[in-house]
């Protein structure tokens, strides 16, 4: 069935979707009532024209500029460094942090073809240079990708009077020793405080 095969390769290419998921999710959509389907289908077709990066951090909105930018209840004092806009979801969800933000749209790689001057670093130190931060917290992927990018970003800001931090990362809440990985106990073991 062609229209089966081109909807399920359609499908494939979403992230986290393997060939099983993709066939699984296309059935679905058969036996799904038509005005869903075309409501999903408007919906994807329209989601370009409706949202936007934000001028100034790079998080997605539907406005002129983002929830958190707009926001003059928010910590102009803190920047939160991320590597993509769904992080700032992430984060601002926790309810723990209360500042700005600022999205590279992605993390340094060079083996991918990611280098400095594919991401958002001239507007970052722009914005750092323009603003009144005292805190940059540095939100990057504990991934090699991640830590290259974090100590990119050290190293343009080295000579700015700002305190630089990087979230901690580590062993999970409820995670069983034995069964976390190497480098998860390393960063643990490196990223000790104090009891």
């Amino acid at each position: 069935m062609e229209a089966l095969d081109e909807l399920q390769a359609l499908i494939k290419k979403l992230p986290g979707m393997g060939e099983k998921s993709a066939l699984r999710l296309s059935y679905h959509l058969i036996k799904t009532d038509e005005s869903y389907n075309k409501a999903l289908g408007n919906a994807i077709a329209s989601i370009k024209e409706k949202i936007h990066p934000c001028p100034i951090c790079g998080c997605y909105t539907e406005h002129e500029t983002c929830i958190y930018c707009s926001d003059p209840s928010r910590d102009r004092s803190l920047l939160c460094i991320v590597e993509e806009p769904q992080d700032v979801l992430s984060i601002a969800s926790s309810g723990a942090y209360n500042g700005l933000f600022h999205v590279l749209g992605g993390a340094i790689n060079p083996l991918g073809g990611v280098g400095p001057d594919s991401l958002s670093f001239p507007q970052l130190v722009k914005r750092i240079d323009e603003g009144d931060f005292k805190e940059i917290i540095i939100a990057t992927n504990p991934t090699e990708e991640g830590d290259t990018t974090a100590l990119y970003i050290r190293h343009i800001l080295q000579d700015r009077n700002l305190q630089l931090s990087r979230l901690a990362s580590g062993l999970p809440i409820g995670g069983d020793l034995g069964y976390a990985d190497k480098l998860t106990l390393l960063r643990s073991l490196r990223g000790r405080v104090r009891f």
